[in-house]
């Protein structure tokens, strides 16, 4: 919601406030409604006050307003307890990973456990009236105020109170505030006279209300939005059924008890007190300085926080200190509060099947995990995460025991990344070593193309001191890329609003495949919407069935809505509104895309269950002859993996496990089943068609399947790939496909067999004799090679240019030696020199291959993969690949072998100089 249509519906509701904000607890308490003097927001207190609490210092700090003082999981138990004594069900936080919805790659707040999209709307289903849930949620858009401003985290459990007040059990604003003041006073010991209630509103996704937001001692508690209205604020009506959203800050509900200098003392502490007496440092000593800091810092951050920098020198001054000496005091405590909150959210994340990459929201999870570990190398301290981790389990253990169950996959993740890390700290502190004697200073659009291109934080910036403080923008602008799905426009063909729903044949009997059926409309002439159809659509990533209506091919079906439309080949004269016409469907393709997805399902599980718990299914494709499920997985597969995976699949099919099908009640199927069931994506319906292959799979699918698994025969894997960060693609046939795919690969082995003069039982010995007799020509050869290369690499090393960034290049083109001479000469070479650069394009019949080595001395300032890569496009090739010391590629343009030669100095130039800038 824009400020501008917040505050004219603000406007709208205050201007009305004893019908839309005044509560029956205001008058019995006497509070009033005042008026804020330096913003002009309204308010609800006992006490006669010049501004609202958003200008108030947080004055609880050493010195908390509670009769209690509470750890964070103890005020949830106080919490609960409450709640629960209310008539209120405790219900299971929902995973991080919001898979219900997608438009959001995370939960960001508790209200999202029970909101779904159906056309375009967001809809409430509401488990239990009333609830409460501690529900975690991650938010990416403050990272680099975590650990400043003792208050920012990108995860926090959200304790969400929700109530449908139209249903049974159901209550309204009046019994909403009369709680929660009652948990702050009764419970928690605050007295009502430091209670302070400020007007505000909520939209979201169509739907808006008013709210209420409480205070204390200048810290937000909660906020209690009534969600009553959709539309906007010019058009709106009243929801079928209006609902109660209350959240609070579990952390921030713990910090106001106990009074501490931040609230990750609150949150982490007994995490703190483990974590000092490993890593050796005093904190302890200095609580009373950064309680008077943290004070200071809550009344100035408003007007310093694009340059905390500044900010700090101004707190020192005030405090009698140098900025040095604040930042010896602080930047350890700042860093314990960011390792703390980042490992948190990797726990949870990873917990529940994110993964760190390069795309989608694991791009953020990526982000913190490298500023941790960067952080970490900054301040010198041997920590190890996963023990960080361990603590946090333990610490949560009365709130969420099943972290521990995916402990072990944790660790191998966060091992996973870490290593990746290391390995290109090299690379990485040469650019930044560079950068720094440039004196050059780089933008935010700079920093964020280092860390896109080459994994470079700004803290590793900061450390090496090629910026003087991290800019505040730099991590909003980065978690801005990554924090929504971006979805796919599905083109929409009109066809009005006045046809019936189209009866859906094939789930009321799959075996049906002839039919008749009225024609309701017909669209362009080539679309036929029937009352009722046999044949499935396009969808869920099942291609769709084939056929004739009446004669006529059809080609394509799709499915709008409620709405099945046929796309047919061929005249369509014959054909018209209201004519009964005879449908025939495809059995032998009905048949092959059936056992591929059934296949699908098989294999999605065995994956999982081979390489760990993070295995979802990122996208699949099921057609006729051929089969892929992506899965979320963060390295390419083994031999052994792929291998193991389809052995366990096929002891699937062999069990013959039969396939269940019911449809569910959306809530009552996330409860029975967990949110595994979302394999495929959101189901934009309430009610969920599960697929349970009986003791080994459950997902939510809308597609065809077999009745028992043995009718799929045989599961064949044909390749595998990682085709792009954190997903790999599994591509398969099944049935019918993979009896022929085997049946193919066995007179393969046979012709090989027969070429060697062999048979098949004695292929590989035959093969191992005609390998080694190769190894050893090769060898001879190689040794002919480097006997003559030695002379010439010398030669090259005379001939290279001293280009003007002080590189040595040499380039050459041949058509008659090998890339065997040429890859041993550029190795010799860089030897002798190691300021070369050395690039040779061979010509290997239809393709012009790149050979590329780098000395050295020059990969402190280029990379070979990178050369590589230039070269290629330049030969109207896709890329190459390879290390900072020797990398390959290729094109196909010949034409283009002398510009790349005559302008190779230009193109290193240019590649020396846009690493430098990052």
């Amino acid at each position: 919601m824009c400020e501008m249509e917040k505050q004219s519906l603000l406007s709208l509701f205050s201007s009305n406030p004893d019908k839309y904000y005044k509560v029956s607890l205001f008058d019995e308490k006497g509070f009033r409604r005042q008026s804020c003097r330096l913003c002009g927001k309204f308010f609800w207190a006992i006490n006669e006050r010049q501004s609202c609490p958003e200008h108030d210092n947080y004055s609880f700090i050493g010195d908390p307003p509670t009769s209690k003082r509470l750890d964070f999981v103890s005020t949830w138990k106080e919490l609960s307890s409450f709640f629960r004594k209310n008539d209120h069900q405790i219900i299971q936080r929902y995973p991080v990973v919001c898979r219900w919805r997608e438009d959001l790659y995370y939960t960001i707040a508790s209200i999202v456990d029970f909101q779904r999209v159906m056309n375009g709307k967001i809809v409430f289903e509401i488990p239990k009236n009333p609830l409460v849930v501690p529900q975690m949620c991650l938010r990416f858009n403050d990272i680099e105020n975590v650990g400043l401003t003792g208050r920012h985290y990108t995860s926090f459990c959200m304790v969400g109170q929700t109530c449908n007040a139209d249903a049974p059990g159901g209550y309204w604003k009046d019994r909403c505030i009369e709680l929660d003041h009652s948990l702050l006073t009764d419970v928690l010991g605050i007295k009502s006279e430091e209670i302070t209630y400020v007007e505000d509103v909520w939209m979201g996704a169509g739907a808006f209300g008013y709210s209420l937001e409480y205070y204390v001692r200048g810290l937000e508690l909660g906020n209690a939005v009534f969600t009553e209205f959709e539309g906007d604020e010019n058009n709106y009506r009243t929801l079928d059924n209006k609902i109660i959203d209350m959240g609070a800050g579990l952390e921030r509900l713990s910090w106001i008890t106990l009074g501490t200098p931040t609230s990750y003392d609150a949150t982490f502490g007994p995490i703190f007190k483990k974590l000092v007496d490993i890593i050796g440092i005093d904190i302890e000593s200095k609580l009373e300085f950064l309680s008077r800091y943290f004070k200071k810092l809550s009344e100035k951050y408003s007007n310093y926080e694009n340059d905390p920098r500044l900010l700090k020198i101004n707190i020192a001054q005030e405090l009698g200190v140098s900025y040095e000496d604040l930042q010896r005091i602080v930047l350890p405590f700042e860093t314990l509060s960011i390792i703390a909150d980042h490992t948190r959210t990797l726990l949870f994340a990873i917990s529940d099947g994110s993964l760190p990459s390069n795309v989608g929201g694991g791009y953020n999870l990526r982000i913190i995990l490298r500023r941790t570990l960067a952080l970490l190398a900054r301040v010198g301290w041997k920590l190890d995460l996963q023990d960080v981790m361990d603590l946090h389990i333990e610490q949560l253990k009365p709130m969420y025991p099943e972290l521990n169950e995916h402990k072990n996959d944790i660790k191998t993740i966060m091992q996973i990344e870490s290593d990746r890390y290391s390995s290109s700290n090299e690379r990485m502190y040469s650019i930044a070593n560079s950068l720094a004697a440039s004196k050059k200073k780089p933008s935010v659009e700079d920093l964020i193309r280092m860390y896109e291109s080459d994994g470079i934080t700004p803290d590793l910036l900061l450390e090496t001191g090629v910026i003087d403080n991290i800019p505040a923008a730099f991590y909003l602008k980065l978690a801005e890329l990554h924090t929504t799905h971006e979805s796919n426009p599905v083109p929409v063909i009109e066809t009005g609003s006045d046809i019936k729903p189209t009866r859906l044949l094939y789930y009321e009997e799959e075996s049906i495949r002839e039919f008749d059926a009225r024609i309701l409309k017909i669209l362009k002439g080539k679309y036929l919407i029937l009352d009722k159809t046999a044949f499935y659509p396009r969808g869920g990533g099942q291609e769709p069935d084939f056929g004739t209506i009446e004669g006529i091919k059809v080609t394509d079906v799709i499915k709008q809505n409620d709405l099945v439309l046929h796309k047919i080949k061929g005249p369509s004269k014959d054909l018209e509104d209201n004519k009964t016409v005879h449908g025939i469907v495809d059995n032998v393709r009905r048949r092959f895309i059936t056992k591929n997805h059934s296949a699908t399902h098989i294999l999605n599980s065995a994956a999982r269950n081979t390489l760990g718990s993070w295995v979802w299914q990122n996208s699949a494709f099921k057609d006729e002859n051929y089969a892929r499920l992506d899965i979320t997985h963060h390295s390419a597969l083994t031999k052994q993996e792929i291998k193991q995976i389809e052995t366990t699949a096929n002891e699937v099919v062999q069990r013959n496990l039969p396939i269940n099908i019911n449809v569910f009640e959306r809530s009552n199927a996330e409860e029975k089943y967990t949110f595994r069931i979302y394999q495929g994506g959101a189901v934009p319906s309430n009610h969920v068609r599960i697929v349970n292959i009986d003791g080994w799979d459950v997902e939510a699918c809308g597609g065809t399947h077999v009745n028992k698994t043995g009718e799929i025969g045989l599961i064949k894997i044909l390749k595998t790939e990682r085709i792009q960060d954190g997903v790999v693609r599994l591509e398969f046939v099944s049935g019918n496909n993979a009896l022929q795919y085997v049946q193919a690969q066995d007179s393969q082995l046979l012709h090989i067999a027969h070429t060697l003069g062999s048979s098949k039982e004695k292929l590989i010995e035959s093969f191992d004799k005609v390998t080694t007799e190769n190894d050893q020509m090769k060898r001879k050869f190689r040794m002919l090679i480097n006997r003559f290369s030695d002379n010439m690499a010398t030669t090259v090393t005379r001939q290279a240019i001293l280009s003007k960034s002080g590189l040595k290049i040499f380039g050459t083109y041949d058509d008659e030696m090998g890339d065997d001479y040429y890859i041993a000469l550029g190795e010799k070479s860089i030897n002798i020199d190691p300021s070369l650069v050395y690039v040779a394009l061979v010509q290997d019949q239809e393709r012009i291959k790149v050979i590329v080595f780098v000395g050295e001395e020059s990969r402190k300032m280029v990379r070979a993969s990178r050369i590589a890569k230039e070269v290629s496009l330049k030969l109207g090739g896709t890329g190459g690949g390879g290390t900072d010391k020797f990398a390959q590629g290729g094109g196909k343009d010949k034409n283009k072998i002398d510009e790349c030669l005559k302008n190779l100095e230009n193109l290193i130039i240019n590649i020396d100089s846009s690493e430098k800038n990052g």
